[in-house]
């Protein structure tokens, strides 16, 4: 069998507005950014899972034999010039169950709502946790 392509979204609840936010590739150079307004601000990663459950793709980024992640990044990282922030978020994927990634491969899209901002109302960033866990959207 070969690698199956499915979409994760990633979903910034309360994004501060004025931005810039943008996926990172794992060459490090931001990718479809954009400034964030008011609202809420999502971006769909295209991945391959691989038939033994491993994420793979441009976006993917491994940590020892198992983990497995994709950044957000912030500020200046997405691109942004003459920001105060520099930063990225670490959004887990190889966690998501079983159960969801079977929906994945019939062509579901699977969601994560992250927090936007920290307590100090800043950007939020190293690991980031979903809200709700992730669902089928």
């Amino acid at each position: 069998m070969a690698d199956t392509p499915i979409t994760l979204r990633l979903t910034i609840a309360d994004p501060v507005a004025g931005l810039h936010y943008s996926l990172q590739d794992n060459k490090n150079a931001p990718v479809d950014g954009v400034i964030a307004g008011e609202g809420p601000l999502s971006f769909d990663v295209p991945v391959r899972l691989s038939d033994d459950g491993r994420m793979l793709g441009p976006f993917v980024r491994t940590e020892g034999p198992t983990r497995r992640f994709v950044y957000i990044a912030i500020g200046g990282q997405a691109g942004g010039e003459g920001l105060v922030f520099n930063r990225r978020a670490k959004i887990d994927v190889h966690d998501i169950p079983s159960d969801l990634l079977a929906l994945a491969r019939q062509g579901q899209v699977l969601e994560a709502v992250l927090p936007g901002r920290g307590r100090d109302g800043t950007p939020t960033c190293a690991t980031v946790r979903s809200v709700e866990g992730w669902r089928q959207v």
